[in-house]
Order: structure tokens, then C-alpha cells, then sequence
């Protein structure tokens, strides 16, 4: 049962996350040959404050 986390920062609609998973499922089905329903996705949202890059806060941009 292939297992398949998404880390993005918040922000993105339902209907984002919607087609997001759909298609990430279906590229996870046609290259492992594993049926659609054995595979789990998960998304796991971050905080523009609890992330950063070249030590600045994603909130702290302008």
C-alpha cells in the first residue's frame, strides 16, 4: 500500500487539494501498479510562519 505525504504551504483552495491528490493518486496507480484504493495520500499544510528559506520566514517576505 504505497503511502504519499505532501508538504505545502497554506493557502491552496479545496478544489487545489482536490485535483491535487486525483492526480497524484492516478501517477502513483500507473507507476506502481498498485489499485486506486490502496493508495493514501496525505497533505500536511504549513504555516507561512513555521517555514522559512535563507533564513527568512515565508510570512516575513514582501
Amino acid at each position: 500500500m504505497p503511502y504519499v505525504t505532501i508538504k505545502i504551504l497554506e493557502g491552496r483552495s479545496e478544489d487545489q487539494k482536490k485535483a491535487l491528490v486525483e492526480k497524484v493518486t492516478q501517477a502513483v496507480a500507473e507507476t506502481t501498479n498498485a489499485p486506486i484504493d490502496k493508495i493514501v495520500v496525505f497533505i500536511e499544510e504549513m504555516s507561512k510562519t513555521n517555514y522559512a528559506v535563507a533564513g527568512k520566514r515565508y510570512s516575513d517576505r514582501t
